[in-house]
């Protein structure tokens, strides 16, 4: 197996690129799709985010209230801190898992927007940042998620900084240019990235 992994800043332009990736035959593993898994209703998740937070922060269906739980815990960090430590380990569980059921000649990508903050340390053959510069994160959340500006910023603020992404990171992508341009250096990088996963799969 290759497995890449795939972070950026939130509204930076990872799922652009992992969904480019996938039409290209790579397999996403994607951490905000486990992270809602892992807390569903009957999870040990669900439970202890539960005994964390409260009955309020869930619906009459007994399923997470996303939009309120995400509204306290992004203006607490002691709260996000809770929150994290409940479903972190969790997530990374999952991930270990669904990498270790994949086929032995897959690329998989694994799109972890956490992947420093949670210190997400699969064996990766690469790790990829897709950076944007800060108002241009903040715009998109305004203009795509129907953010106020405040809780854009205080979004883009509760992640790692873009220097400690690309500390973790081999290879920088950068989304802030005309979308073709974005998906010309994705294409790109895919090239390497299938050259070194036929490398190491015939060897």
């Amino acid at each position: 197996m290759y497995l890449v992994g795939l972070t950026g800043g939130i509204a930076a332009g990872k799922s652009t690129v992992a969904k480019r990736w996938s039409e290209q035959g790579g397999v996403e593993i994607d951490a905000d799709q486990l992270a809602r898994d892992v807390v569903e209703p009957g999870t040990t998740g669900s439970a202890r985010i539960l005994e964390t937070f409260g009955p309020e922060v869930f619906q009459e269906n007994g399923a997470i209230d996303r939009a309120k739980l995400g509204a306290i815990v992004f203006a607490d960090p002691e709260l996000r801190k809770a929150l994290e430590s409940i479903v972190h380990p969790l997530v990374k569980a999952k991930a270990q898992e669904v990498v270790a059921s994949l086929p032995a000649n897959t690329i998989a990508i694994y799109n972890v927007p956490l992947l420093v903050e949670a210190s997400v340390d699969l064996p990766f053959d690469m790790v990829v940042t897709v950076e944007a510069p800060a108002k241009e994160q903040i715009d998109r959340l305004k203009k795509h998620r129907g953010m106020s500006e405040t809780e854009a910023q205080k979004r883009v603020a509760s992640q790692a900084s873009p220097a400690q992404r690309a500390n973790a990171a081999d290879v920088i992508l950068n989304s802030n240019q005309d979308l073709n341009l974005f998906l010309k250096d994705a294409d790109s990088l895919w090239l390497r990235i299938q050259r070194e996963a036929f490398e190491k799969l015939s060897a």
